[in-house]
């Protein structure tokens, strides 16, 4: 017997649907390459340091004035505490006026606050300019300092583990978290372009040591640290538990868990509980640096020998002999500068090499990265070149160089002219 199919269904011939399969995954495959709706950009953290969690109660003539005094009472506390953040806890921050952490503070954080006639209640942040923070705390602010690590966020939730292939909350809270407070230099994707083909689950257990080594090139990192946490929901919207883990290296290494749950799971209460999560994973990470036990992975390292006088000579010698054959360009290289004695090593390095036109410091940021422009005589990566035989640590972006010099270096003897 035969059965007659319905008018609206007719079988699909198999060239068809051979088409409309491999259409569908070249759309699949160019929405990963374009990016899509993925991409998370991180919140620019480099120009302040962040002080939060400060609790206030103040009684005074209005709720104006209470709010007012207690903005100022948040100010003092907050400098008390980066001090102590910056500086390992040892000593006593000096007292400064109110009108000079006015000069320093750059914003008020409002977590939480209630106002009423004459009292004020509530939870407050303090932001402070890097800069001008930067040269009160001195050169001892800041002064451990890791590795860039490229972070590589997985949440599992359902059972299906998830990366950059679709934005999700884990990448989001690690998006809002504010990297200039640690001393552990983060290097977050932002999800679009190719990040979700290379950066993924699959990816954090291949052990390959070469496809790792073009990772790290790719991103400018020297190592990997995998934050990943697990969500358990009893139902849609309702608590929630987060398992989280702190893994570090190639190998999955774990360096600590713990878990967090929230009576409510909807949008804000998970938000809640996975920037409590992030929180926690990088204070493991900061102790783990500490202790010695955050350093990059040797295998991942590629030898390359030290230049020599000679070598240094030599190159000079190589760039003197196009700088009249090739046009001046303007270059911004960025360089890490716990004190004034950092910042004038790199202006001397870079005013020294044959090449270099002009130089001008365009940003200080003691404890932070200052910003150097160059107009130099030649391509970026000749510039890059001469600063590494020099003895700096260099990362090459388009249009801009970043340098720093491995702590306790001595600066390099300047070549023989």
């Amino acid at each position: 017997m035969t059965l007659a199919l319905p008018a609206r269904i007719r079988p699909v011939p198999s060239l068809l649907l051979l088409l409309a399969v491999f259409g569908g995954g070249a759309a699949v495959l160019r929405a990963q390459l374009e990016g899509g709706d993925r991409g998370i950009p991180p919140i620019d953290s480099s120009s302040s340091y962040e002080v939060g969690g400060i609790n206030v109660d103040v009684v005074a003539h209005d709720g104006e004035q209470a709010r007012q005094a207690a903005w100022r009472i948040a100010q003092r506390k907050a400098w008390q505490m980066l001090w102590g953040r910056m500086n390992g806890g040892r000593g006593g921050a000096p007292a400064l006026g109110d009108s000079t952490l006015g000069t320093i503070v750059s914003g008020i954080v409002v977590e939480q606050e209630q106002i009423s006639a004459k009292r004020y209640i509530g939870r407050l942040g303090v932001l402070f300019d890097r800069a001008r923070a930067g040269q009160l705390l001195g050169g001892s602010g800041q002064t451990l300092r890791s590795q860039p690590m490229l972070m590589i966020p997985i949440q599992i939730s359902g059972g299906t583990p998830t990366s950059f292939e679709l934005r999700n909350p884990w990448q989001a809270a690690w998006a809002r978290f504010r990297t200039g407070n640690s001393p552990v230099d983060y290097v977050r994707p932002t999800g679009a372009g190719v990040d979700p083909l290379l950066l993924n689950m699959g990816q954090t257990y291949r052990p390959g040591r070469g496809w790792w080594r073009m990772l790290l090139d790719q991103y400018g990192a020297a190592d990997v640290l995998v934050p990943e946490v697990i969500l358990h929901r009893q139902w849609p919207g309702g608590p929630v538990v987060g398992q989280f883990f702190a893994r570090h290296g190639p190998d999955h290494k774990l360096l600590g868990s713990f878990v967090l749950s929230a009576s409510n799971g909807d949008r804000e209460g998970l938000a809640a509980l996975l920037d409590k999560g992030v929180e926690r994973i990088d204070a493991i990470y900061v102790d783990a640096l500490r202790s010695g036990r955050l350093q990059a992975d040797p295998s991942l390292e590629v030898e390359e020998a030290e230049p020599s006088e000679e070598d240094a000579t030599s190159l000079d010698e190589a760039v003197a002999q196009v700088i009249d054959e090739t046009p001046a360009a303007t270059f911004t290289i960025q360089v890490e500068t716990p004190d004034a004695g950092a910042l004038n090593q790199a202006e001397t390095a870079v005013r020294e090499i044959p090449g270099v036109r002009n130089s001008a410091t365009t940003s200080l940021a003691l404890g932070g990265i200052s910003v150097i422009r160059v107009s130099f005589t030649g391509d970026i990566n000749l510039l890059k070149t001469a600063l590494s035989a020099r003895g700096w640590t260099v990362e090459a972006g388009t249009d801009t160089l970043r340098i720093r010099r491995a702590p306790g270096a001595a600066p390099p003897a300047p070549p023989a002219p």
